[in-house]
């Protein structure tokens, strides 16, 4: 096992900077995921730890031990790609074995080494079998067994359940969380998809523009976003987002939105009409009951319902800003009417508008 030390790491791909001086700890055993939108560097900085790509600046530490001139083969690391990257004319024993074939150890250690890997990812029934005989979430399970039996120091995996169906990425994120808790392997994971990182992980790393915004735990980030990108970025549907004016009355702050006042229940550190964003959560609105428009609740316009099951998604517009609510259960409300959502002050957030950062 490891730990992972990323130090002012840059990467630039001719004149153009992918990254921008990335520092990371991640511990021995810790499972860390990358995340973040489509170019902001996630995936290249998983290859630079990998060896699979050079860096331009920066070192890169695992274990103590400077890895910025190691070779992929010498740096203890086993990486899970997107596509499973199995040879097709191989059995699934010997594409779990391959790597270990090419160490040249005995026959015998291979097979034990194989057989128990396949145990734990309940693959003992298809060892014979060639990659096309399997189904998606079979191959994914050999690609992963092709990294467990070298025993790394670290496992990377790159967008590993992106091909799979939704029902097959919800397995196979329990059964690739399960397997490293009970391995202890320092793992390090990139996904665009943040319920994957939300379930999975220890810790989070969210990414934009080949630099880091936002390091912690995820319901951390979740609770405390550092600012309007991690605000927006982590939550499915995203946070409501209100531009206002602050206004300050004694020991508790409003925000004013074209006439209407939004009570935030508490002071907050900035000069009064400083220009803000209040942020709310879709499951922190409620449908008010019998509401007078008073400084809790929004005045919203309903524009579309959606019933998920076990929440409905409610669409509506309150002044000129767009506004989803997740209702608990089945909603009442209909497209074309109005409603007062109630807001409580414990789950407001408030941004500058110049710059994005959490007041």
């Amino acid at each position: 096992m490891a730990d992972v030390e990323v130090v002012d790491l840059r990467k630039n791909f001719g004149a153009v900077q992918v990254l921008k001086g990335i520092d990371l700890q991640i511990k021995d055993g810790e499972f860390v995921s990358l995340v973040g939108g489509s170019g902001c560097g996630k995936s290249t900085l998983l290859r630079i730890i990998a060896g699979l790509e050079s860096l331009s600046s920066g070192t890169i530490r695992l274990g103590g031990k400077v890895m910025d001139d190691v070779a992929p083969k010498d740096r203890d690391v086993a990486m899970v790609f997107q596509n499973y990257a199995l040879y097709p004319h191989m059995t699934v024993a010997e594409n779990m074995g391959f790597s270990l074939r090419l160490r040249n150890l005995p026959k015998a250690e291979i097979r034990k080494a194989v057989e128990q890997a396949a145990a734990m990812l309940g693959l003992d029934a298809y060892l014979d079998r060639l990659p096309r005989a399997l189904s998606g979430g079979q191959r994914q399970r050999v690609a992963m067994g092709r990294a467990i039996v070298r025993q790394p120091s670290v496992f990377l995996f790159d967008e590993p359940l992106s091909n799979l169906d939704t029902k097959l990425r919800v397995q196979m994120r329990v059964e690739i969380r399960s397997l490293q808790r009970r391995l202890g392997t320092t793992s390090i994971y990139v996904t665009h998809d943040q319920m994957e990182a939300m379930t999975m992980s220890d810790r989070i790393v969210v990414m934009n523009g080949g630099r880091i915004e936002q390091v912690g735990a995820p319901l951390e980030v979740y609770d405390n976003p550092c600012n309007l990108f991690v605000a927006t970025f982590i939550g499915s549907p995203a946070m409501n987002l209100i531009e206002a004016v602050l206004q300050q009355h004694g020991d508790r702050s409003v925000a004013a939105v074209n006439g209407h006042v939004i009570d935030l229940g508490r002071r907050i550190q900035a000069a009064a009409d400083t220009r803000i964003v209040l942020g709310v959560r879709p499951e922190h609105l409620a449908i008010a009951q019998g509401s007078n428009g008073s400084g809790d609740t929004l005045p919203v316009a309903i524009t579309l319902v959606e019933p998920t099951g076990a929440e409905s998604h409610l669409y509506g517009r309150f002044k000129e800003t767009p506004i989803i609510a997740a209702i608990a259960g089945r909603c009442p409300l209909q497209p074309g009417g109005s409603a007062h959502l109630q807001l409580d002050p414990r789950h407001l957030h408030v941004f500058e508008a110049d710059g994005g950062q959490r007041i």
